[in-house]
This record gives C-alpha cells, sequence and structure tokens, in this order.
C-alpha cells in the first residue's frame, strides 16, 4: 500500500519499478510489528541467525559473500558533468555513459529485481523534522538492507510526511543482482542528487544514508546551501559543575576515532566528577547557528562498528552497544550457546567456531574466525555513554574541531593552528603512515586531508575552499587542534598512553577554548608548555616525557613541507592561494627555527 500522496515519490517509484521489474512492492512504515515480520522471513530465509536471545535479545548474524565483504574505493564513482569537478582524488565515469551502464537496455539495473521484492525505505538523516534534517527514499531489493538502515537511520512514515506532498528527497536504488564483482558500482550522481549502488550487498556499500548520502552527496549540499557535512566524531565533555563542551574530530582509519568518541575517562577525572558523552562516533552536519558558533549533529542514529579488536577494555561501551537489537555482519559463531565471537573479543578464542564463511573453526586454523572487516549494526541508545542531547534537534555547539593521524616522529602530541585559515590548512595536510596491517610500503604516508578522501563529494581543492568561505560565515568559530597519539621512541613503542589518557590532551584542548590555559608559539601553531599536561598517575610518563612529545624537528617538517607540495600538486593549480599562503609561512617559521643559535 502506498504511504504517500507525494507524486514526484510514486512517478519515481513507477520509473524504478518499470525497469527493475521486481515481482511486489512493499513500503517500510518503520513499525515494529512489519520490522518483526521482515525478521522473521528473513530467519526463515537463510539471510539472518537468529542468536541467544537470553543473551543478546533481538540480535542476528549475517554472512554476506566473500567476495562482498568491504567497501570498494575503486569502484566508488563521482558521476559530475565535467571531471574535474570531482578532482583527482575521486574516480569519475561521465553520467550519460553511467546512466547507459545502469539504466539502458541490458543495462545492470535492467529486470535486476526480477522475482524479488522492492522495498521502498524511506529515511530521515538526523531527527525528523530539524533544520539539520535531510530526507532520502532507497528502493532496494534486500531485507539485509532494510533492517540495518531501520537502525542506522530513522525510517518509516514520518519521514513520508515530513517531505510532504509536494517535498523533494534523495533518490537511491540498490539492487543486489548475482553479486557479480566485476560489475560493482557505488555511483553518486552529485548534481541530481541520486546514489545507485549494485553488484553489492556489504553495508558499507548499500547502507545509502551512510557515507554515501551523509558525505558524498551531504558534502556536495552543504557546499549549496552554506553547511558542511564532516567524517567526525562529537563529543561531549561534562564538567563537575555540569557544564559540558563539545568537539568535533576527524581522523584516518587505525587512528583511535571510535575509542575516542566512546572515551571513558581515567580514574582521576572519573573521581572529580568529570563525565564524558557520545554524541556521534563517525559523522557530523554543521550549521551556523544564530549564536554565531558551529552547531553539529550526527545525522545518523546507530552505530556500524568494526568488530575485531573491540572488547571490554579496548572499548567497553562500544561492546555495550552490541547487547540487544544489533545486527552482526562475518564474525564468527559461537556454536556453544549461539552467540558471536571475534578476534581481539577474549585474550583466548573458543576452542570450536564456526568462522564468518560457515566453516568449523578452530584456533590452529592458521586464519582469522570473523573477517577483519567484520561489522556490528547497533542502535546508538544502547551505548551506556550516549549523549542526553544525542536526538536535540538543534545540535549541540562545538568549541573545538580536532584533526588527527598517525605519526611517528613528525606530529606533537598536539597543537592548536593560529586561526581558522590555519587550521583548515592543518586539516589538508592530515597524514598518516602505513602500519604493516595496511597495503603498501610501512611507514609510507597517506594524505587524507579531513579524513575525507574516500568521501568528498566533488574536487577537495573546492571543498578547502568552502571551508575557508565557512570561515567568514562564523562570527564565533571553533578552535582547530591537531593530535597524535602515536609519536615512537627509538625501539618503535609508542610513547603516549592513549585510550582513556587522552582526556588528559583533551583537558588542556578545552582550557584553551575557555581561555584558561598558556600556550607556546611554534613554526607549526600553538603548543602546550609540557607541565599544562596533567600525568598525574601515569607510570613512566612525566613532563619530560611531555616534552619530548612535543619537540618540533625542523629538518622532518621541511620534508613534510616538501611531501604537501607534491600532494597540493596533484590539484591542477586548484588549491586555494590562502593555504599556498600557510605553506608558504609554514616554510619561513622552519627556516627562521634552523638558523637560530641552539
Amino acid at each position: 500500500m502506498e504511504l504517500t500522496n507525494n507524486s514526484r515519490i510514486l512517478e519515481w517509484i513507477d520509473e524504478v519499478s518499470s525497469m527493475t521489474r521486481p515481482e511486489k512492492i512493499v513500503w517500510i512504515d518503520g513499525s515494529e510489528e512489519q520490522l518483526d515480520e521482515l525478521r522473521r522471513q528473513a530467519v526463515d530465509e537463510g539471510i539472518l541467525i537468529k542468536l541467544n536471545d537470553e543473551k543478546l535479545p533481538g540480535c542476528y548474524l549475517h554472512r554476506t559473500d566473500v567476495n562482498d565483504v568491504a567497501r570498494v574505493e575503486d569502484r566508488t564513482l563521482i558521476c559530475c558533468e565535467k571531471e574535474e569537478d570531482a578532482g583527482p582524488t575521486n574516480h569519475w565515469m561521465a553520467p550519460d555513459k553511467m546512466r547507459e551502464k545502469l539504466f539502458g537496455k541490458g543495462g545492470i539495473c535492467d529486470g535486476a529485481m526480477t522475482g524479488r521484492t522492492m522495498y521502498v525505505i524511506p529515511y530521515s538523516m538526523s531527527v525528523v523534522g530539524s533544520p539539520f534534517a535531510k530526507y532520502g527514499i532507497e528502493l532496494s531489493d534486500s531485507i539485509y538492507v532494510v533492517l540495518n538502515m531501520a537502525i542506522m537511520t530513522r525510517v518509516g512514515k514520518m519521514v513520508l510526511d515530513a517531505i510532504g506532498e509536494k517535498g523533494d528527497f534523495i533518490r537511491g536504488i540498490h539492487c543486489q543482482c548475482d553479486l557479480n564483482k566485476d560489475d560493482k558500482y557505488i555511483v553518486q550522481f552529485p548534481e541530481t542528487d541520486e546514489i545507485v549502488s549494485v553488484n553489492s550487498n556489504y553495508g558499507g556499500n548499500v547502507l545509502q544514508g551512510k557515507k554515501c548520502f551523509a558525505l558524498r552527496i551531504a558534502s556536495n549540499l552543504g557546499r549549496r546551501e552554506g553547511w558542511m557535512a564532516e567524517h567526525m566524531l562529537i563529543l561531549g565533555m561534562e564538567s563537575p559543575e555540569g557544564e559540558t563542551h563539545y568537539v568535533c574530530a576527524a581522523f584516518p582509519s587505525a587512528c583511535g576515532k571510535t575509542n575516542l568518541a566512546m572515551l571513558i575517562p581515567p580514574e582521576i577525572y572519573r573521581k572529580k566528577g568529570w563525565k564524558v558523552w557520545t554524541v556521534g562516533d563517525d559523522i557530523a552536519w554543521l550549521r551556523v547557528g544564530s549564536d554565531g558558533r558551529l552547531w553539529a549533529v550526527n545525522p545518523e542514529n546507530g552505530f556500524f562498528g568494526v568488530a575485531p579488536g573491540t572488547n571490554e577494555h579496548s572499548n567497553f561501551n562500544a561492546l555495550a552497544s552490541t547487547k540487544k537489537g544489533t545486527i552482526f555482519t562475518n564474525v564468527a559463531l559461537d556454536p556453544r550457546d549461539n552467540t558471536v565471537w571475534w578476534e581481539g573479543m577474549t585474550k583466548t578464542p573458543p576452542e570450536h567456531l564456526i568462522d564468518w564463511q560457515g566453516r568449523p573453526w578452530t584456533p590452529d586454523a592458521g586464519y582469522p574466525a570473523a573477517y577483519p572487516n567484520s561489522r556490528f549494526t547497533a542502535p546508538a541508545k544502547n551505548c551506556p555513554c550516549v549523549s542526553p542531547e544525542f536526538d536535540n534537534p538543534q545540535g549541540v555547539p562545538i568549541d573545538a574541531i580536532i584533526f588527527g593521524g598517525r605519526r611517528a616522529k613528525t606530529a606533537p602530541l598536539v597543537y592548536q593552528s593560529r586561526d581558522w585559515d590555519h587550521g583548515v590548512f592543518v586539516g589538508s595536510v592530515m597524514a598518516s603512515e602505513k602500519t604493516a596491517a595496511a597495503a603498501g610500503k610501512v611507514g609510507e604516508l597517506r594524505r587524507d586531508p579531513m579524513a575525507m578522501i574516500p568521501f568528498c563529494g566533488y574536487n577537495m581543492a573546492d571543498y578547502w575552499q568552502h571551508w575557508l568561505d565557512m570561515g567568514k560565515l562564523i562570527p564565533n568559530p571553533p578552535k582547530i587542534f591537531n593530535v597524535n597519539w602515536f609519536r615512537t621512541d627509538e625501539n618503535g613503542r609508542f610513547v603516549w598512553p592513549g585510550f582513556g589518557d587522552n582526556m588528559r590532551v583533551l583537558m588542556w584542548i578545552l582550557a584553551r577554548c575557555r581561555g584558561e590555559a598558556e600556550a607556546v608559539e611554534t613554526p607549526i601553531g600553538y603548543e602546550p608548555r609540557p607541565e599544562d599536561i596533567d600525568v598525574t598517575g601515569l607510570e613512566g610518563v612525566d613532563a619530560e616525557t611531555v616534552r619530548s612529545l612535543l619537540y618540533v624537528d625542523d629538518e622532518l617538517w621541511h620534508e613534510d613541507c616538501e611531501n604537501v607540495k607534491e600532494f597540493y600538486a596533484k590539484f591542477n593549480g586548484r588549491v586555494p592561494q590562502k593555504l599556498l599562503e600557510e605553506l608558504e609561512k609554514l616554510e619561513s617559521s622552519l627556516k627562521q627555527l634552523s638558523n637560530s643559535p641552539a
């Protein structure tokens, strides 16, 4: 039964159904009764495995095809009219050519839903009715997608009511097809606000509200409409007096983003009454408020987290979030009690498991029981530290923006940009060194500006210009910082303890935002004095350790500047002049440092 009279919606659904030819069409109304029926159907069809309802109530396990286990960056395309508008960091194809490949006679979508059900999934990014809210409809032939979208977004008839009879929406089509890896495409048409995913059923490719909409399409919307869509966590720090300050933070993969988002304060701060609240672990949408500050919401309603390595010690709150109403993907099944397991959950693995491909597994198998990119889709409301402001339609005010990366020697523990424009420069040169777990040479530098390389829906040089333009629209902008938890000693061991103790650095950042902390000017920006980082109770870390973590090696930074020049050169003269000037300032300051007496 149709749930709207909106002619744009109805005509589009007719158009897509005529092309894909589903056996039937089911509108998702968002009711628990309908979702429960779909869960039962998914179990009956072998799509989901119901888990122990006492230990993991309302939880299920899903296994993907072995060739469909992660995002596929080389198959993720930005299809705008001009290739230069996509930029060198995106894969591009002309829209007409891609539409013919997808929608032409005999194309990938032609008859792709024959014998299947088309689910009409109306969803809202952010709280329905919020000034931040944007609405989309995904047409999918996957129950798995329906059930995951119902966790990750706000789904149902209330979205259609919000769109109304004449409102517009983001159009999304997902066809599982036959999961042919050679015909797999995740396509964004930014000029017409459309998303198409084919030949995949992996969450990051097909839960279109996530990276496809929330970042690639939304980054374009933000540029057109004067707001920002960012790959950032949102964290609140509540003082013993009950005052909460919020920060956004961007980190590339393997840099502790989720751990920071759900940080548990060290004991010395907990005893004083400090609390940390999670507003979001992955994505932030930011707008200028009436008070001249930058306000942020998490447009998602759940967590799509990496399972391996998550345990009670590494991230208690993330693990707790998975205990009910969660869909696990490609983790191992423990047949003893019908629960799940993954590498790192416990020190000692169970003696017998069913691995992510459904095969018997033992610890001496020689390969992981859970796929390294196995996931959990968990409701945000499950998180013990979810912010009381999570559903606030107005969002939360942002005091600081933090960038970070993984650098063994170059970047100090923390430094502050001189101003907004300098902060944009700092974000534009974000980088991480490859670890042994990543493809490529260990130590090789990968630039990932604002952690947006895979997710910016247009030319990244234009994206930097949008950041600069936004700075002119914010009378009271957040202060911008850079952190690096990963400095190593001569033996390659991490010097800073990380995890919950990162709050010690956040405390200095917060104090700077409140005008309550000193700083030392360096060629790269403002740093704390070593004594300004509280190391009380930290074994093996004192003020001298902090001094070493704050050391700016001018030779290493000169090398970094040369690498930045190479990176900027990829953008064919499109890098904003302001960022080039900031690079020149940095080089000049470093030269002065090099020439100064020891």
